[in-house]
């Protein structure tokens, strides 16, 4: 991998995922190094999909990871809404509409696939260096800069840089420093699963994302890896606050979820095919009091986890290190205080954004009668207006002041 060199425009990140890379990118666009450090042995194109709205995807395509995705990500047409039934509630049209309407497209593509295009754009940088098995212990920020130490096996090591990025994820070690509690356990589950979309009948390997409502349980499918392969996700109540995001699962635990009492046959049949599911209990956290201080700061998942009901974990944190890189470009040797406006112009988005997943979890789940109710709204409203609700969401760019 290609070294960076020299501490005085030189930027630790703290992980190598989805936020940590994209930071990394978006540092070097502004002229710094970045030294990204990640405790993981290698780095694994692993996880399922992810939808990746226009928001998103234009910052992508800024950063030089865009063409590298495009070639396995879909461009989805529709987001379909259903009833546990199976019968149609709305359709919310996206495809070229929604391209011209936002400047960017709304992809779905398998979370490795954009990992695997970050981390290719990031190697080919001479000034991105990853250093693998490399844990961060502690930090000290100081007039000059920040040290960071680093842990490998039984040897200590630091790093030194302007300033630190906590991009270590929902379970991150620089927010424990900030002496913030761990996220919460949502009571809430999903199972992920990912088939070859020839299991499929036709209806859903098309360039949908099919969305079935339920009582206390909702299903998400939507094709990934060039339209070969299409990405299941089931959510549902539950009480069983595990660790980790890819514990094995049986099919039988999944279809107990999805009685046939209240899901159609149809449904269940899809939720039958995959031989097994991948578990993945839900965490997030109320809004941080403060996301860091002195010369570290957090982004993404370390600094605002949140509920999957929006399709934006993986967006802000994003978004997160496109303005981090915008307010660190303006700040010369006032780092500090630029750390400081960066939490301050993303907190009240990303807390929104929060609500607003928390907020979809319990329109999603409604219970008879007042699923009823739901379900006559959204199909008064139609799909063009319900467009119209996101676009705070799909429309945004970085302005300076907000």
């Amino acid at each position: 991998m290609h070294r960076a060199t020299g501490s005085s425009r030189t930027v630790i990140v703290a992980g190598a995922g989805i936020g940590g890379l994209s930071a990394a990118l978006a540092l070097v666009r502004k002229n710094f190094r970045v030294v990204v450090v990640d405790k993981a042995h290698r780095l694994e194109e692993a996880g399922a999909g992810l939808q990746l709205s226009p928001n998103v995807t234009r910052i992508l395509i800024a950063l030089g990871a865009g063409e590298r995705l495009s070639r396995t990500a879909v461009a989805i047409d529709a987001i379909r809404v259903r009833s546990q039934r199976n019968r149609a509630i709305v359709d919310i049209p996206l495809g070229s509409d929604a391209e011209l309407r936002f400047g960017s497209p709304y992809w779905a593509a398998h979370r490795g696939d954009l990992q695997a295009a970050l981390l290719d754009t990031a190697q080919a940088h001479p000034d991105i260096e990853i250093e693998l098995d490399l844990k961060v212990e502690s930090f000290v920020s100081h007039p000059n800069g920040v040290t960071v130490q680093c842990r490998r096996g039984d040897r200590l090591t630091d790093r030194h840089g302007i300033a630190l990025i906590g991009a270590d994820g929902v379970w991150s070690t620089l927010r424990e420093r900030l002496g913030e509690e761990a996220p919460r356990f949502a009571g809430r589950t999903a199972w992920r699963a990912t088939l070859p979309a020839m299991a499929l009948t036709p209806e859903y390997r098309c360039r949908n994302v099919h969305l079935w409502l339920g009582g206390k349980a909702h299903l998400v499918a939507y094709p990934v890896k060039a339209e070969t392969a299409v990405n299941l996700v089931a959510i549902a109540a539950d009480d069983t606050a595990t660790l980790g995001w890819s514990t094995e699962s049986a099919r039988a635990e999944v279809l107990a979820h999805f009685s046939r009492w209240f899901w159609s046959q149809h449904v269940r049949d899809i939720l039958a095919l995959p031989d097994g599911w991948l578990r993945w209990p839900l965490y997030d956290r109320p809004p941080l009091a403060s996301w860091g201080h002195g010369r570290m700061t957090l982004l993404g998942d370390a600094a605002h986890p949140m509920l999957p009901f929006l399709a934006q974990g993986a967006g802000m944190a994003i978004e997160d290190g496109f303005v981090l890189a915008e307010h660190l470009a303006d700040a010369g040797d006032d780092i500090e205080p630029a750390l400081r406006h960066y939490e301050a112009q993303r907190g009240p988005r990303t807390a929104r954004v929060q609500r607003g997943a928390r907020r979809n979890d319990m329109l999603y789940h409604f219970r008879w009668p007042a699923s009823l109710a739901r379900n006559m709204a959204l199909r008064a409203m139609g799909g063009r207006r319900l467009l119209d609700r996101y676009d705070w969401i799909y429309d945004w760019r970085f302005a300076p002041s907000g």
